[in-house]
């Protein structure tokens, strides 16, 4: 195997299917990535058994400055290779397998060789054996991420937990994410309507490098669903994904469906006053804020206290306050991570009473996002 590429072009690629790769594995050969040219150019691999990526370089687009001499594959090591090739001095780089998998890598008056391994001992991607894809937009669909993932749960104890819940249906995608003390709900119409019904959880951690790779604000993204495996498809790039097993919890009953007080805040406001509070708050056991609402003075006041260090009471304007008296406490690192999901937008905030679980909603389009805290019991 022989080639010439430009170092941009190889770089990103590396860096694409870098996101996949573990020092932590089980199985050796994939702390490598798998390299194979072939006549439509080169195909790149990474893969930590949950997640795969796999992505081509391709010969006719001449940004890529690819000529391939002879065809090939070859295994190398990940990490010590992609460190070479971003430090190589020219722009163009050439690489060339010899014998026993030796590789020598080239540019400008630089060379290294380094050992590689047999690609037909690199495990086989799965198989995506289904015609039906489903369209996302790239920009609707990282968002939906970002919206939910942020509950997704930590502990392995309830391993169901540690993903989204995804239902599609028609022309509806519903998301749900929880770790039975916070819940995030993103419901979203589709353009185009899709044949069947799908019901998958798929990793909190295999998404957040899914998001990382659309980038582009008109990235496409097409999906293709099997029992155990979801392939994300972004351009020259496939994305493999395995599902968790098991079945996802029903939390339609989580949500409140009727509220005593209401509160409405920009986002914004809310959360810089949040972070405020929890300077105190992260500094004691408890990590607590409490909130009162007094709707007769149309005033919402927060509260962080810390025995060691002191603490913190805030008087806040809320555009809008009615119901009835409340004191109610929380975890402020489940309440930052919520509002930081609703960006600039002006919530809800509905609560029921002050050992129920509260929900934030966005005043314009309130079903379409939900995020639910269950509060903390202080006595």
């Amino acid at each position: 195997m022989k080639f010439s590429i430009g170092r941009t072009a190889f770089t990103k690629g590396l860096n694409t299917v870098a996101r996949a790769i573990s020092t932590k594995t089980t199985i050796p050969i994939l702390t490598g990535l798998k390299l194979v040219a072939n006549e439509t150019g080169i195909v790149l691999t990474g893969s930590d058994a949950d997640i795969s990526i796999e992505t081509t370089i391709r010969s006719d687009d001449p940004d890529n400055m690819l000529v391939i001499q002879s065809e090939g594959a070859i295994v190398l090591p990940a990490r010590f290779f992609t460190d070479i090739i971003k430090k190589l001095p020219e722009d163009t780089i050439t690489l060339e397998v010899g014998e026993n998998f030796q590789t020598l890598i080239t540019s400008g008056q630089s060379s290294f060789t380094i050992n590689g391994l047999d690609a037909n001992n690199y495990p086989h991607l799965p198989e995506i054996q289904t015609t039906d894809t489903i369209p996302l937009a790239g920009d609707l669909f990282k968002q939906i991420i970002s919206q939910t993932v942020v509950a997704v749960s930590s502990q392995e104890s309830r391993p169901i937990l540690t993903g989204v819940h995804f239902v599609l249906s028609e022309n509806n995608l519903l998301a749900v994410a929880t770790d039975s003390h916070r819940l995030s709900q993103r419901k979203v119409t589709l353009e185009n309507p899709i044949n069947g019904t799908y019901n998958f959880v798929i990793p909190g951690k295999s998404l957040i490098e899914l998001s990382r790779m659309i980038d582009d604000v008109k990235t496409e993204v097409t999906l293709s669903v099997t029992e155990n495996q979801a392939l994300f498809v972004i351009g020259n790039t496939l994305f493999y994904s395995r599902l968790l097993e098991g079945n996802y919890p029903d939390t339609t009953r989580l949500i409140p469906d009727s509220h005593d007080t209401q509160v409405a805040f920009d986002s914004p406001d809310l959360l810089a006053a949040i972070e405020r509070a929890s300077l105190l708050s992260h500094e004691s056991r408890n990590n607590v804020v409490k909130i009162t609402v007094d709707p007769d003075k149309k005033s919402v006041t927060i509260y962080g206290n810390s025995p060691d260090v002191g603490n913190v009471e805030e008087d806040l304007e809320p555009k809008t306050v009615e119901g009835n008296e409340l004191e109610i406490s929380f975890n402020p690192d489940y309440m930052k991570d919520a509002l930081r999901s609703f960006g600039q937008a002006t919530i809800n905030i509905d609560f029921t009473s002050s050992l129920r679980p509260f929900t934030l909603t966005p005043t314009e389009e309130s079903e379409s996002f939900i995020q639910l805290i269950t509060p903390i019991r202080t006595f």
